[in-house]
């Protein structure tokens, strides 16, 4: 069996101004790696991709800034070599001088920064990097409210407030994500950057991920598709995975199963809590979905490709099942893919 590749380690610096929304939210998403979309579709975790450290100045609990408690996993001085070093927002009013109160946390990202590890930021914490000097003659973002006096402090940086993601510098490893919950943007280009875009992509599913609120049905992974106790339906669970396009699938597995029909479709029922045919209907659109969000095939091709003749039967089954059409479900999804896949810049 091969060994799996160790977690990628990403420090998550937390300072006393720092909101435990960001905090904590970027250290589940990262944890969530992997691990969380296995245990939805497969009824076990998969392997874990990432590992988040909270790393602060001191040791011991520290109470955040909307009084969330933290106790920190390591300290500047013990954090272990890190693959990413995250800087969640400075929750103080623009124009806070910052230089000199956060000095140490300043000098352990130059130092990581020196290390090779990647640099990302979130909302005002991007003014740290341009504190350390790390932003000089480069493109940036932060949140809208410090954006001047990003510019009247650090002249030489050029900045873009428009831009909700940017990625620069030597290597590309200083990452800046603008304001509100553009951490979420930051922490999927991470994922996506670091371990895989699929892996990117099952997050931002699991986690309801999405540049507008539409409810969660077009997040929504088939889950009962694990294979399940029952041998004879796990072996048609099995076939059906390669062969789900085929013209009648459901006669098929009955066939494959030696059971008679009734008997058949009552045992698959019982094991997976779908009729063969719905089964098979998940499978189809799961497989669609990744059409839709992989290429520009237009809809019949990608009907005709999951077993559908007949595109339109397709084209509603497919919305009454995703609250989406096809084409709205490409617009949506393939769009965050792409970015994901060309570094997340809009």
């Amino acid at each position: 069996m091969t060994a799996l590749p160790a977690p990628v380690t990403v420090a998550i610096l937390a300072v006393l101004e720092s909101s435990g929304s960001v905090v904590y939210g970027m250290y589940d998403l990262f944890l969530s790696a992997g691990r969380d979309w296995g245990l939805i579709a497969e009824g076990r975790p998969g392997p874990q991709l990432m590992q988040p450290l909270l790393v602060a100045r001191a040791s011991g609990i520290m109470q955040l800034s909307n009084g969330v408690p933290l106790t920190p996993h390591a300290t500047l001085a013990d954090c272990p070599p890190a693959a990413i070093v995250c800087v969640p927002e400075v929750n103080l009013p623009p124009g806070t001088p910052l230089g000199e109160r956060f000095a140490p946390e300043i000098e352990w990202l130059r130092r990581r920064h020196a290390e090779g590890a990647v640099l990302a930021t979130a909302c005002s914490g991007a003014m740290l990097l341009a504190e350390a000097g790390l932003l000089d003659g480069l493109e940036a973002t932060t949140h809208w409210a410090w954006c001047d006096v990003l510019r009247a402090r650090f002249p030489r940086v050029r900045v873009h407030e428009q831009r909700a993601l940017v990625v620069t510098g030597e290597g590309q490893r200083l990452v800046m994500a603008g304001g509100g919950t553009s951490w979420l943007d930051l922490s999927l280009y991470l994922i996506a950057r670091s371990v895989g875009v699929e892996a990117a992509m099952q997050v931002a599913r699991l986690n309801l991920i999405d540049w507008h609120a539409i409810g969660q049905q077009p997040f929504a992974r088939l889950a009962r598709t694990r294979q399940v106790e029952d041998a004879v339906i796990g072996r048609c669970q099995t076939w059906i995975a390669e062969h789900y396009a085929e013209p009648n699938p459901v006669r098929q597995m009955v066939r494959l199963s030696g059971l008679a029909e009734r008997t058949f479709k009552r045992r698959f029922q019982h094991a997976t809590g779908m009729s063969p045919l719905e089964y098979v209907h998940a499978l189809r659109i799961e497989e669609a979905k990744q059409m839709l969000e992989a290429g520009d095939a237009p809809i019949e091709a990608i009907a005709g490709e999951a077993g559908y003749e007949d595109a339109g039967y397709f084209s509603r089954l497919f919305r009454r099942r995703v609250n989406l059409t096809p084409a709205q479900y490409r617009k949506r999804f393939g769009a965050l893919r792409r970015s994901l896949a060309r570094g997340g810049t809009p």
